[in-house]
């Protein structure tokens, strides 16, 4: 998988030669496994649901219920779909960098808005954070901060009193706390939720872009610009509040690229200020949800991959300039919140008494192993898949050329999915992810998306194709359930 620092190799391939005929032809064999994993966990999840109802699931394996419908936001997903695979990437190619980045978050907004009114506006955004398991139930009882924070782990356990609803009591409280600030300010409510939640939450594709360029090259991030524009768990980012942690781990992580990319500039006292930065939204997504804990497995793909990059100076130094306020930003948040008097870990392991409580507690391990994986197809579509195939195909050679100090761009690029890969697999091995992974690993699908830049540029309207269909055919067959 040779892609080379400038744009004149944009076409090269993982299997050493534009438009390979092999290497195309395995691309294909990688989306039809991804076509038969989904299949297999609709066909053995239907049999167990049916059989003895442990998986809870209205449609495996995803949370969702079949319902064919149509609704005001179709004509608009069908319009930006269709703009982006006729136009996304000439436009992501040729654009200035910063005309690209703007308009591929404001594209990828569109697109969430769309496919979350296909359902309509109550049904499809206000309704969807204001359920009797979501976070907007419990506003008032915020009225007092400090004494909720103190007492928040008393109300964790089903059987407690007052317990909390599902989704307050499954994160750590500053997922709660950022809709009572908006409702404090004036936005109340399931629509300004929603609205927050698809801004945020889509944001995260300039994020991404941005990170690809520091760590990779531009014509990388050129190259994936109209895949992250048309993501596929666009469907969950509209509306779930995990479309928001997406967003805010994103801006951790693009930061983090930014930081290390510039540690042996001239400035380095900017390069601290940006890894600071980094790591108070690091520290803040380690308190939205526990599982983005994981997210220090994607910072060290980072950290491998910037460290290797270009613009002079050794890993050593890009580190010792940049670690220290990394550090000290990672622990602000942690610290306000304990001081506060909400302790994380003892909240961490009254949730994983109360998952087993649950749901958690009947749905079988041995089936969501598997299908939580075919879960993330649906999230992150086949052209995902075939650009993972690429990725996985040259992991080694990535790994003897960043030893050897000498990446190209591609390298890079893999270090930071393979990263995100072990993030998924540690979060499925956990047993702590059965089921709704469609939404709970949306942060981390961001980060596997940019494996797209490696599939051959004359294929990519195909494989946009396949993209935008995939989506639009799980918002109109389905009611999905966030």
């Amino acid at each position: 998988m040779i892609l080379r620092d400038s744009d004149e190799s944009a076409e090269t391939t993982a299997d050493g030669a534009a438009g390979d005929r092999s290497g195309r032809r395995r691309d294909l064999w990688a989306a039809a496994c991804g076509v038969l994993l989904v299949a297999a966990a609709v066909v053995v999840g239907r049999a167990i649901e049916q059989s003895d109802g442990t998986l809870h699931l209205g449609w495996p394996p995803l949370y969702a219920w079949w319902s064919p419908h149509v609704g005001p936001g179709t004509p608009a997903a069908l319009a930006v779909a269709a703009a982006v695979i006729a136009y996304g990437p000439p436009l992501a190619a040729r654009a200035p960098w910063r005309v690209l980045v703007p308009t591929a978050w404001v594209t990828a907004m569109a697109w969430t808005w769309s496919l979350a009114l296909i359902d309509g506006w109550h049904r499809g955004i206000a309704r969807r954070l204001a359920t009797k398991y979501e976070y907007l139930q419990v506003i008032d009882r915020f009225d007092d901060i400090g004494a909720t924070l103190r007492d928040f782990t008393h109300h964790l356990l089903i059987g407690s009193p007052d317990n909390w609803p599902a989704h307050v009591a499954g994160h750590p409280p500053a997922a709660t706390l950022t809709f009572v600030v908006l409702d404090r300010i004036g936005l109340g409510g399931g629509g300004w939720a929603g609205v927050w939640c698809i801004t945020v939450g889509s944001s995260a594709v300039a994020a991404v872009l941005i990170a690809v360029r520091a760590l990779a090259d531009e014509g990388t991030a050129r190259r994936a610009a109209p895949f992250l524009a048309l993501f596929p768990g666009a469907v969950w980012v509209g509306a779930s509040a995990d479309g928001y942690f997406a967003g805010v781990a994103g801006w951790a992580v693009a930061l983090l690229a930014l930081a290390i990319t510039h540690a042996c500039r001239p400035a380095p006292a900017a390069a601290a200020a940006i890894a600071f930065a980094s790591g108070l939204l690091f520290g803040l997504t380690a308190y939205l949800s526990y599982g983005l804990t994981l997210f220090a497995v994607i910072a060290a793909g980072v950290l491998v991959a910037g460290g290797r990059a270009r613009g002079g100076g050794t890993f050593g130094r890009r580190l010792l300039v940049l670690l220290p306020p990394l550090l000290a930003g990672t622990a602000v948040v942690p610290l306000a919140f304990t001081l506060a008097g909400f302790d994380w870990w003892e909240a961490y392991h009254l949730l994983v008494e109360r998952y087993y409580q649950g749901a958690g507690g009947v749905r079988p391990y041995w089936y969501f192993i598997w299908a939580n994986p075919a879960c993330t197809v649906l999230v992150v579509g086949l052209a995902t898949v075939a650009g993972l195939r690429r990725v996985l195909g040259s992991v080694t050679t990535a790994v003897r050329r960043l030893r050897s100090g000498e990446p190209t761009a591609a390298d890079r690029l893999v270090a930071v999915t393979v990263a995100a890969l072990l993030a998924v697999a540690v979060a499925d091995l956990s047993g702590m992810s059965k089921a709704e992974t469609e939404r709970i690993w949306l942060p981390f699908a961001m980060w596997l998306l940019p494996a797209t830049a490696l599939l051959p540029q004359r294929d990519h309207r195909g494989w946009l194709a396949g993209q935008a269909v995939l989506a639009l055919l799980v918002n109109h067959l389905l009611y999905t359930g966030w």
